[in-house]
């Protein structure tokens, strides 16, 4: 039976003008957008918006994911991105499993594969797993049968960060092909940096990215990015800004002189919108900082988005769950 077949047998008449899922789809983890194609972001996309609205808009539950469990093991705090695959996982008719690594078997000397195994063992059908060292979804999607998902690994990726900004430029802008995206701020220590460039550039956008020289290499260019140490000469070109907050947690020096002079030089504030594109928007990953990356009257400005991105990370992660899922046993 097709993935599409399957679709029609087994979801209720209100889902059955779902996008259709390709044979081609075969992905059992999501482990970070690099190796996706355009169609299978976009499949993503096209999923996570009509799953929001047959949700209605995340208001209520449906039962595809009837018993199957998702457990979340984060080795990071994450308050944002837990809850939110919490609540996707719940919204899809699936129960959870909630692991936290403080005061676990894991700070008693359990290896983190152990720990994972015997989660797994609790019979969960998807582990969502954030965590400090890079590549550790990766390790994990080669020790477990579950299907593994990336919540954010280190410097790494973040996949469904990643694609939640861009649904949510899409939603906006239509198309992002041809659209000049900047990132700015903390690019050297963010995950999301690293999610939003590659299905950015695989969906048609020029992608720039911006900040201090100690914290944005032109090493970048080297991925097909422009590389700018000036937000205000960048500025007129942008059609959308997504500034990043700074890690201070992930740097072992101060990499400016101060967050008095990073805030003159990067900061997103009313001067600088007023020298913006009318139909700019405005967003960030959170939680930002606010008069650090943007001022408050920016964040709270009719062009941020940064609470639709909240809204839509539900919506992202519902789609990644049904698509990782759907017909596997």
């Amino acid at each position: 039976m097709s993935h599409e077949s399957a679709l029609v047998a087994t979801t209720p008449h209100s889902l059955i003008n779902a996008p259709r899922i390709p044979d081609s789809w075969n992905h059992k983890h999501l482990l970070g957008l690099e190796h996706l194609t355009a169609s299978e972001i976009t499949l993503i996309l096209d999923f996570a918006e009509f799953l929001h609205k047959a949700t209605s808009n995340g208001r209520t539950k449906l039962d595809l994911l009837k018993g199957r469990t998702v457990a979340n093991l984060f080795f990071e705090n994450s308050t944002r991105t837990k809850n939110s695959f919490s609540l996707a996982a719940k919204r899809l008719g699936a129960d959870t499993v909630e692991f936290s690594s403080s005061g676990s078997s894991v700070a008693k000397g359990e290896t983190f594969i152990d720990t994972a195994k015997t989660i797994e063992a609790m019979l969960v059908d998807a582990v969502v797993v954030r965590h400090s060292s890079p590549g550790t979804p990766h390790m994990l999607s080669n020790h477990l049968a579950c299907s593994v998902i990336n919540a954010g690994d280190g410097p790494h990726e973040h996949p469904t960060q990643g694609l939640l900004d861009i649904l949510t430029i899409r939603q906006h802008l239509g198309s992002l092909s041809g659209l000049t995206i900047a990132l700015v701020g903390d690019i050297a220590h963010s995950r999301t940096a690293r999610s939003n460039i590659w299905g950015l550039l695989k969906l048609g956008a020029k992608v720039i990215v911006c900040g201090p020289a100690t914290l944005v290499s032109k090493n970048w260019e080297k991925l097909g990015v422009e590389v700018s140490y000036s937000l205000d000469k960048i500025l007129p070109r942008c059609d959308v800004l997504n500034l990043l907050r700074i890690q201070f947690e992930r740097q072992a020096i101060r990499p400016f002189p101060s967050v008095h002079e990073y805030t003159l030089l990067y900061a997103m504030n009313q001067e600088r919108i007023r020298r913006s594109k009318p139909e700019i928007l405005i967003m960030a990953p959170g939680p930002i900082n606010r008069g650090v990356e943007l001022t408050p009257e920016v964040a709270d400005g009719p062009h941020s988005v940064i609470l639709e991105q909240v809204t839509n990370g539900i919506a992202i992660r519902m789609a990644t769950l049904w698509l990782l899922l759907n017909g596997r046993t």
